[in-house]
């Protein structure tokens, strides 16, 4: 069955939830991931640390060079993934649009690459 990764995104200037509103988006998420185990298409799924806490290695030059920070200079950010399994990509966005991250980041859908298997 495909897979498919909904990435969860945040942007400069969306809302930033308080700690109680944060607690409740946790139990969500937690009530969320339950629903997609429940159902057969839960594959992974990661929250990130903040963006600050990144870490980017480039090897393109031939070189190895290690800069703290993210890769790419932006606004937006992944928060965090799930990887589902789903028939298409219809029923992948009807699991994203359950998704309670939505009100506060949003939510890209893409499918993963299938490999042939060896």
């Amino acid at each position: 069955m495909p897979e498919y990764m909904l990435s969860v995104h945040h942007a400069e200037g969306d809302p930033t939830p308080s700690g109680e509103e944060m607690q409740r988006a946790f139990e969500e998420v937690d009530a969320f991931n339950r629903r997609l185990q429940e159902a057969g298409v839960w594959v992974f799924a990661g929250g990130l640390m903040p963006i600050e806490t990144a870490t980017t290695v480039d090897n393109s030059g031939g070189e190895e060079i290690v800069v703290d920070g993210p890769f790419a200079e932006t606004k937006e950010w992944l928060g965090g993934f799930y990887v589902i399994e789903a028939p298409d990509l219809d029923v992948a966005l009807e699991h994203a649009a359950g998704m309670p991250n939505i009100s506060y980041g949003h939510v890209e859908v893409r499918p993963l690459m299938q490999v042939p298997a060896m």
